[in-house]
């Protein structure tokens, strides 16, 4: 099969798809694989890495793609890219379809084939190629949200562990999932004031258990966020519903209640935010003030850490580009119903319920559209 890896085109957006060592492993296997140039540099992989474990390299993308049966990348496609593919090809990515009706319609007129790293799930009913960058975010929002706590960046001048004689920060965090607990666990070895909200009674027992006294847990409903604002400092939004949009746990009236220079960090930027007042944000300029309260809603946040997000999110992907590319799509997916649940789109049509939903737009079931023929 012949694999593309293009170079991402998205704001400060360094990661790539799949570093040399996935090229080696399908390159063996007899396919095919072309890297565009330079795709790797921004997290220390070299053009001579890539040609070494035997890529192609090529430098126009619109050639890449062209050539392409299976592409490989880390974000959603640019309007750019998704108006390069076509009829036939795979696209394996993050889309985050629920939020991003643009998007959603340009792959549907593409006519292409897209997979969503984002809603492949495994045997424990986990999102497995989501973990990895969960991960990184809910540890990055602790550290984004205590340099946004700084007076200089338009903070509370607050610092999040405190000092002997002083109390430290009181942080917030709105979902007791993957980023919730990874933010808990940073924002707690930093020494501040954690609470978890959470509405699975199961999972807050079993945070109880694991961290005792050190975190402490709260059922979420409106009334119970509503009645801490007023004594956090940094509230990190870190809800998920597989595929769809955000619930807006935190509304307008509510910042109300924050102290001033009090931070937000939306983890669930990507889903459209559980903030009513979020809106993405960039690397670049991360935050905005509204209300006498710092926003932080990056939208792809472990592309700080590119490196570090690169390693961890082709060690869970590598093994479905292997299915993908050794099995075809199809025939992948009727032999692994949790890659499955990853297809979105396929020739012209929505398969994923909750995107068609969120744009009011019908949905061919996916067992239909594994019944067909290629």
């Amino acid at each position: 099969m012949d694999i593309a890896v293009p170079k991402e085109i998205k704001n400060h957006e360094y990661r790539v798809g799949m570093t040399p060592g996935g090229v080696r492993e399908l390159t063996r296997a007899g396919h095919t694989v072309r890297v565009q140039t330079g795709a790797g540099e921004g997290v220390g992989f070299s053009d001579e890495q890539y040609a070494a474990a035997g890529a192609e390299l090529v430098q126009d993308a619109g050639a890449l793609f062209a050539g392409a049966e299976l592409i490989i990348k880390v974000k959603e496609p640019q309007p750019e890219e998704y108006q390069r593919l076509r009829p036939g090809q795979v696209l394996f990515t993050y889309l985050h379809l629920a939020p991003d009706e643009a998007q959603t319609k340009g792959l549907l007129a593409s006519g292409c084939t897209a997979i969503a790293y984002e809603t492949v799930t495994d045997d424990h009913g986990g999102l497995p190629l989501l973990a990895p960058m969960s991960e990184v975010a809910g540890r990055m929002a602790v550290q984004a949200g205590a340099h946004c706590l700084e007076k200089a960046q338009g903070g509370r001048g607050v610092l999040l562990g405190g000092v002997p004689g002083v109390v430290p920060a009181r942080v917030l965090v709105l979902g007791g999932g993957v980023v919730g607990v990874n933010a808990a666990r940073v924002a707690m070895g930093l020494g501040a004031d954690v609470t978890i909200f959470d509405r699975s009674l199961p999972r807050l027992t079993q945070l109880d258990a694991l961290y005792g006294p050190a975190i402490k847990t709260q059922y979420s409903t409106a009334d119970a966020i509503e009645a801490e604002l007023s004594r956090a400092d940094l509230v990190i939004g870190a809800v998920l519903i597989p595929g769809a949009s955000a619930p807006k746990l935190v509304t307008r009236d509510m910042l109300k209640k924050l102290p001033k220079g009090a931070v937000l960090v939306d983890v669930a930027i990507d889903q459209g935010g559980c903030f009513e007042t979020s809106k993405p944000t960039t690397h670049q300029q991360p935050t905005f003030e509204l209300d006498g309260v710092v926003h932080y809603c990056v939208a792809n946040m472990p592309g700080g850490v590119a490196r570090t997000s690169t390693l961890a999110l082709t060690n869970a992907t590598l093994p479905f580009v292997q299915a993908l590319a050794n099995k075809g799509w199809r025939k992948a997916m009727q032999a692994d119903p949790h890659l499955a649940r990853g297809l979105n789109i396929h020739n012209g049509k929505l398969v994923y319920q909750a995107v068609a939903e969120a744009h009011n737009l019908t949905h061919q079931p996916l067992e239909q559209v594994l019944a067909e023929q290629d």
